[in-house]
């Protein structure tokens, strides 16, 4: 009923890069977890080429509860309660270049902390179609997937997360699909645990009656911040209920 872990692996050519900033020449190294001091500035010291200058971090397990086939579609909730969630997540290369066509695929618990397909596991009981919350949209030219969906809720042993995958080269079935392609990366995205604390005092998300696993506490994000899958949020509202804004950006080393 808890994602476990994959057993480490040294970083090897399937790894995500994190990049900030709009061309190779501005991009950060990497980016520091809240609060923590920021990194001296050595561009003066110590040329950057231009095929290294993302941060490398380590994939993330897959967890238990993918299932494949998932939806090509921009929205995830089909009426799932929950405060609204907009992420842009952008992709782009080893040289950090945008990548378009990319599949962006997503999939995550519901308000009370249930997997479409699982429901039952966290021991609540609702309907399941095995499709709520699942799906994905390819990247358009700018590199960017926009999707919509709703904040995640929690599960036993997990803080709240989102589990990405991030596919190239498929092929659009007539079914609604996809098929095909090379599959580039697999990791989680994380939020702030200041929001997520806000959002925990709102239905449906109070009603939820499992103990909440806090980011400290999780046993898979390591605290890296933005290299480790942490999202930037921004509040849609004056209300907590209005919703989030999330972003970050993903690179892919495709050689």
């Amino acid at each position: 009923m808890t994602d476990t872990p994959e057993a480490a692996n040294p970083i090897g050519r399937r790894t995500l890069l994190i990049a900030t900033g709009a061309t190779a020449a501005t991009l950060a190294v990497g980016a520091a977890a809240p609060g923590a001091p920021a990194a001296a500035d050595t561009a003066d010291t110590q040329p950057v080429a231009a095929a290294a200058v993302c941060t490398l971090t380590k994939e993330m397990t897959e967890g238990p509860y993918y299932l494949d086939g998932a939806l090509v579609r921009s929205d995830l909730t089909e009426g799932k309660a929950g405060i609204p969630l907009k992420l842009a997540l952008t992709v782009v290369n080893s040289s950090c270049a945008v990548v378009p066509n990319a599949l962006v695929e997503l999939w995550h618990a519901d308000a009370l902390g249930e997997y479409s397909g699982y429901v039952g596991n966290n021991g609540h009981h609702e309907s399941d179609d095995g499709t709520f919350l699942r799906g994905g949209v390819l990247t358009n030219a700018s590199g960017v997937a926009n999707l919509t969906t709703i904040y995640p809720g929690w599960y036993r042993g997990r803080c709240v997360h989102i589990h990405v995958k991030v596919h190239t080269g498929v092929t659009l079935t007539s079914d609604g699909s996809f098929t095909g392609g090379t599959e580039l990366h697999t990791g989680q995205l994380f939020f702030d645990e200041s929001v997520t604390t806000k959002v925990a005092t709102v239905s449906p998300y109070s009603t939820n009656t499992v103990t909440r696993t806090t980011l400290s506490q999780d046993s898979i994000y390591d605290g890296g911040g933005a290299s480790s899958g942490l999202l930037t949020l921004t509040a849609l509202g004056s209300s907590t209920s209005s919703g989030y804004t999330g972003a970050l950006t993903l690179g892919v080393d495709q050689s």
